[in-house]
């Protein structure tokens, strides 16, 4: 066993952890993603006011581990390797055949990551052996969905005023404490089982939240019983930057490039009515009309927003779209297009 930490101020040894995102892949291509921090062992079960906001700190107050080696082990005794950057992410990109044996019945492949520096080495802590995870969409899916999380699946109220509730929920409210939309994972779950019960359809959930809220978002989409999925997020630091207008929001790179990964999967995108989703997903449906199968838009509480994507809704041609209310209108919806 292998032991990795550094010294903090008060000379403890901080344990040092690779957290390996869930990604997706192909039989023939490899694509992993995570972060290498030093571990502030972030209680996500703890409860009040002073407690929340000390793991809220410790979510962005990270300690990256830069510009070092990783190293990918797969079950068959396959390795890769790859580095992390300025800011601790590692990305892992290959090609490589064969990888949908290593999968299992809905798709997913597990690997474990490690260390790849000798000098990171201390007395025995911990092991240098961290789990990782892709999905390989099985051959019984017939359609793929990508789905948003804030105010599609999870209460936030990105529509609120100057986003004070997206503030509130997301520093002050323990997992336990957030709600899904009512109906929503069981939606979610009859898409992922499809017409036959047994199709195993992916499911990849997108977010313009940082990354460092991965670990607090994968414990929700578990509890609440939604499908698992690779959750898709961004970095950061790319919050404070100043991007070049003509440059596309990281969520919608994000579907482009699973549209690309799969080409000949039918697609669902769901969101809501808050935000810019319509915008994007209507753009994608443009660029993509064969590969769109529908859009669903679950409606927010914002008579300006609701009317403006009401108004775009109703001239929109290229691909079915659905107004939300309730669940149960989606999934209605849902069974006449023959998707359930």
């Amino acid at each position: 066993m292998l032991i990795f930490g550094r010294m903090s101020w008060f000379g403890k040894k901080d344990k040092l952890q690779l957290i390996a995102f869930q990604a997706y892949g192909s039989k023939s291509h490899f694509y992993a993603r995570g972060r290498a921090l030093e571990d502030e062992e972030i209680d996500l079960a703890q409860k009040g006011f002073f407690k929340l906001l000390v793991n809220s700190v410790k979510r962005f107050e990270t300690d990256e581990i830069k510009r070092t080696p990783v190293i990918i082990a797969l079950s068959d005794g396959r390795t890769l390797t790859g580095k992390t950057d300025k800011n601790g992410y590692f990305i892992i990109n290959e090609s490589l055949e064969n990888l949908d044996t290593l999968t299992n019945e809905e798709g997913w492949l597990n690997y474990e990551i490690s260390y790849g520096d000798e000098n990171l080495r201390r007395e025995i802590l911990q092991e240098n052996r961290f789990p990782g995870e892709l999905l390989i969409p099985s051959k019984h899916a017939k359609f793929g969905v990508i789905s948003d999380i804030d105010d599609t699946i999870i209460h936030t109220g990105v529509a609120s005023s100057f986003k004070w509730r997206v503030i509130f929920n997301t520093f002050f409210k323990n997992v336990d404490k957030r709600l899904p939309l009512e109906g929503a994972a069981e939606f979610y779950h009859l898409l992922h089982r499809g017409v036959s019960g047994e199709e195993s359809n992916p499911i990849f959930y997108v977010s313009h939240s940082p990354w460092n809220l991965y670990r607090y978002l994968e414990l929700f989409l578990t509890k609440n019983n939604f499908p698992k999925g690779p959750i898709l997020l961004r970095s950061f630091a790319d919050f404070g930057n100043l991007k070049n207008r003509k440059e596309k929001p990281q969520k919608q790179k994000e579907i482009l490039n699973i549209l690309k990964t799969y080409p000949e999967l039918p697609i669902i995108l769901i969101g809501d009515s808050g935000e810019h989703d319509a915008d994007i997903y209507m753009e994608i449906a443009e660029q993509y009309p064969d590969q769109i199968v529908a859009i669903y838009l679950r409606s927010v509480k914002h008579k300006r927003k609701m009317l403006r994507i009401k108004g775009l809704v109703e001239n929109y041609k290229t691909t079915p779209v659905l107004l939300v209310e309730k669940s149960e209108d989606a999934i209605v919806h849902a069974k006449e297009e023959g998707f359930i």
